[in-house]
């Protein structure tokens, strides 16, 4: 009897302790619970929109990386105001409490005459090193943590070996564009050339382009990125401010090639630059990968390759028709196989470029070309590598006679063609026979 006792006496000991250490903790600065909290929901659940106003003011951020090359500052990209500019202030946790410092604001040069522009917020000093979350807001003072919206912090940890050898950033999708079978001869085009990684930047686009991307996503080669900026914005569904009027140029094409860019910068050696319906084509060489190890052996101190960018128009056609295939017959979309007639490049005007990047080498890029960037930049010769880019014709004076006859996508159609079937039926977009 008298054992129990002691025994039930411990036990109530230890009851004790626990509540007085409940208590302290209960008593202790709520902010650390907060901040816990801020951290469990935000693990629990993803960001809804990779679109996040910036609290008191007319601007909006998109995402957060550190930046290793310039001792480590948080550098998030944004859509600014321009002519709403106002200082701003970076709050991210840290240990027991949250840090406000003041933002450094870079409007980037080529914002085309809009209202709004593609940004940096660059949160600097060494109480940033360690932050694993940030926020931007024009108010530094804070009465509610909870109403603080975050985001994290990326590119944490730099490294020099890569989940990807090339990745190419598509810039946006919108409206209702359909062009299934161009989409699917070039991501097979892609494919066959060396490329691990796709990006698109989704706004919508038609029901057939949705099957084909669910296809590609699920085949683990398409990363979808959710970007709704029309719910934030009215976005131009041009480059021309005169032209196309709205609040931001091209549905945002500045903001997400730059933060495709960042997104990839220790995950890819390399990361390409260009629209949906372009093809970078090495002539020279087999495919991707032996063309930059040849660019990079002979120009090891440079990180953007420019790649001109000439036209095919898809209102010519070749005559045999050898590649007017009835399985494509009811599929929306130009087939670039039956597009091998070339623009010449203009004598005295500026040919457009894409781009070849090792983006820890790019800070601001542009369509183009990059704004600010390390190292020296290479014009690839158009002998060795340039564009295959069907759609309407710039040059509409110039007869069939007058085109360059380019045929090099042919050069891939024993492997390029079932493939491009394989993915449509995968997609539920025509049907095969089953020896296919």
């Amino acid at each position: 009897m008298k054992g129990e006792g002691v025994k039930l006496f411990v036990l109530l000991s230890i009851f004790a302790v626990l509540g007085v250490l409940l208590v302290i903790y209960c008593r202790e600065d709520d902010l650390t619970g907060t901040l816990y909290a801020i951290y469990h929901d935000f693990e629990k659940k993803e960001t809804l929109n990779s679109i996040t106003h910036i609290k008191h003011s007319k601007h909006f951020m998109t995402s957060a990386f550190l930046d290793h090359r310039f001792n480590k500052t948080i550098r998030v990209i944004s859509i600014i105001r321009r002519d709403s500019l106002q200082p701003l202030f970076c709050i991210y946790p840290n240990n027991n409490s949250y840090q406000v410092v003041n933002a450094q604001v870079e409007i980037h040069r080529d914002h085309f005459g809009f209202p709004f522009g593609a940004s940096d917020v660059l949160c600097r000093g060494p109480s940033t090193h360690n932050a694993i979350h940030v926020a931007v807001s024009a108010n530094p003072n804070i009465s509610d943590i909870h109403k603080i919206d975050f985001v994290p912090v990326q590119n944490r940890v730099e490294t020099e070996t890569f989940q990807f050898n090339f990745t190419i950033c598509i810039s946006n999708l919108f409206g209702k564009y359909n062009n299934v079978l161009q989409f699917a001869q070039t991501m097979e085009m892609y494919k066959l050339l060396g490329v691990q990684h796709v990006v698109i930047y989704n706004t919508s686009c038609g029901p057939n382009l949705e099957k084909l991307l669910q296809h590609y996503k699920k085949e683990g080669i398409l990363e979808i990125v959710s970007w709704p900026v029309d719910q934030f914005l009215n976005p131009s569904a041009g480059w021309n401010s005169q032209k196309n009027p709205g609040e931001l140029q091209y549905y945002g094409q500045l903001v997400t090639l730059n933060e495709c860019v960042y997104r990839h910068m220790y995950q890819s050696r390399y990361v390409l630059l260009n629209d949906i319906d372009e093809i970078i084509m090495p002539y020279k060489h087999a495919n991707l990968p032996l063309l930059m190890e040849s660019l990079q052996q002979e120009h090891k101190n440079r990180g953007v390759f420019l790649i001109e960018n000439p036209i095919f128009p898809k209102t010519q056609f070749e005559e045999s028709r050898k590649f007017r295939r009835p399985e494509w017959k009811n599929i929306p979309g130009v087939n670039i196989m039956e597009h091998i007639y070339r623009e010449p490049s203009r004598t005295n005007i500026y040919n457009p470029t894409k781009m070849i990047v090792n983006p820890r080498y790019v800070l601001q890029t542009s369509v183009h070309s990059t704004l600010n960037h390390l190292g020296e930049i290479y014009r690839v010769p158009f002998k060795v590598c340039h564009i295959v880019h069907v759609r309407v014709p710039l040059q509409k004076h110039l007869s069939k006679e007058q085109l360059h006859i380019d045929t090099r996508v042919w050069d891939f159609q024993k492997e390029l063609v079932p493939n491009v079937d394989k993915a449509l039926h995968s997609a539920g977009l025509i049907k095969l026979p089953r020896f296919i």
